[in-house]
């Protein structure tokens, strides 16, 4: 029998109760290679373990596979690359144009946050550092590779890997590694869209695969069964009514395209007033807006063919605010408006400093339009606080906060099910991944009830057999 070093494995080292920080390690008799490489968000538990030493040798890694350009899934790569990581990054080709978006945005927020701690003087450390540079962040660039959907390319001597879609934001891919030697093949869901996204087409099955890993970020959970735009038009109204404005802190890549769809559909049916403008304030989400547009305008696979071709985010009084004095101003709107700002769950970036602004006045509205991870402020804002602590400072909460989860990308239960009864032949073990404790544990449950097959909700840090049991 095999000693335990030549048997195939997998490691969790993130995305275990919890939404954030995805990276699954898996080991052959000769080759590393990681899936994803994210950064954990929300509760200083979590995001404490961005600094902690690597639980590996990073120049011993032979390759990275990202699922796709979300930070909890790729924003970790330039810390990885500081330690000593130099093997190529696999991903497809709209990823990497993302990617390439996002990992120097992260890293520019990283240093501004840690010169503006130092200027202020309210960190616990002296001096407050950046978790790493955009020297770092440029270095991991260099080291992608593109694959495209529905290829089997050898990444190591004994792995090869094959994506397909995910549908959850532009060029999301779900991942099929085959261990060579072993015979034996693991899958990872990647974060799962849905069939009903504007514009990107459903995700394709499961892989055929022994061990598969799944998503469950809404896995407790179903989305209500209507257009989010009918609320979305509710909101604009009532806001402006009373002379406010609404904020609407969303992730760069996706969510602000998908609000701006909305938008733009509501404004052409007469639903939203064409005089109100629309602000979004934030550069990662402008050049990603760019990417989604030249996607569409080239028909790539990736978009539903009704949509190829035309502008979806075609807002009449659409603005992109690019310097920070604009930025600035939009804490003091001279008008009732709208402004899209970065990040989704205001963990960091421009809308942290319009919350500020705009929280404690009664007219205005905060409306909330994806996952909010547990220790975010948007899940503190979710669970009805009267203060937010931000910027060194708490700031009273007098603004009316709505959420609209509607907009959500990611599956929900039934259609984590669906996708997950849809493989052929079904898995031999499911781990159930990237979600809070209770989403996680619920998922489990409803797929070991509904499939044959072993269901596992792992331990950060855990490390599993992939071989077969004889």
């Amino acid at each position: 029998m095999p000693s335990d070093n030549m048997v195939p494995s997998l490691q969790f080292l993130g995305g275990t109760g919890t939404v954030t920080g995805s990276k699954y390690l898996v080991r052959t008799d000769s080759s590393r290679v990681l899936v994803d490489c994210g950064l954990f968000q929300g509760l200083r538990a979590l995001r404490t373990r961005n600094w902690d030493p690597l639980p590996f040798d990073a120049a011993s890694i032979d390759a990275v596979v990202l699922t796709h350009a979300h930070v909890d899934h790729c924003g970790y790569l330039p810390r990885l690359v500081a330690a000593g990581y130099r093997g190529p990054i696999y991903a497809t080709p709209t990823t990497g144009d993302l990617v390439r978006i996002v990992l120097p945005d992260c890293a520019h927020l990283q240093e501004e946050e840690a010169e503006y701690a130092n200027r202020k003087g309210f960190s616990k450390h002296d001096p407050a550092l950046p978790l790493y540079t955009k020297e770092d962040a440029e270095r991991a660039l260099s080291l992608l590779r593109p694959v495209p959907f529905h290829t089997d390319v050898g990444i190591t001597p004994d792995i090869g890997i094959r994506l397909s879609r995910a549908g959850h934001i532009l060029g999301a891919a779900t991942v099929r590694l085959t261990l060579g030697r072993s015979g034996r093949s693991v899958g990872f869901s990647g974060d799962l869209g849905r069939g009903s996204h504007p514009f990107l087409v459903p995700p394709d099955p499961p892989p055929a695969v022994d061990t598969l890993l799944v998503e469950s970020t809404y896995g407790d959970r179903e989305h209500v069964d209507e257009d989010p735009s009918n609320r979305l038009a509710e909101v604009i109204e009532r806001t402006v009514g009373r002379g406010g404005s609404v904020l609407i802190p969303a992730f760069a890549v996706d969510r602000t395209e998908v609000i701006l769809h909305h938008l733009a559909r509501l404004v052409a049916e007469g639903l939203v007033p064409r005089e109100i403008p629309v602000f979004v304030d934030s550069p990662m989400a402008l050049a990603a807006l760019r990417v989604y547009r030249e996607a569409i305008a080239r028909r790539d696979p990736d978009i539903r063919p009704d949509d190829a071709g035309a502008d979806p985010f075609a807002v009449p009084r659409l603005t992109e605010v690019h310097d920070v004095e604009h930025s600035k101003a939009l804490n003091r709107p001279s008008e009732p408006s709208i402004v899209i700002s970065a990040s989704g769950m205001a963990t960091g970036g421009r809308v942290v400093h319009h919350l500020a602004h705009w929280l404690p006045d009664t007219r205005n509205t905060v409306l909330l339009v994806g996952y909010q991870a547990d220790g975010t402020r948007g899940r503190v804002l979710i669970d009805g606080a009267s203060e937010l602590k931000m910027l060194g400072r708490y700031v009273r909460v007098r603004a009316d906060v709505v959420t609209l989860p509607q907009f959500s990308v990611h599956a929900d239960a039934s259609e984590l099910l669906a996708w997950l009864a849809a493989a052929s032949p079904a898995p031999e073990t499911v781990y159930v991944v990237h979600g809070e404790p209770t989403a996680s544990r619920s998922l489990a449950a409803a797929i070991a009830d509904s499939l044959d097959c072993t269901t596992v909700v792992p331990r950060y840090g855990e490390r599993v057999r992939l071989d077969r049991l004889s």
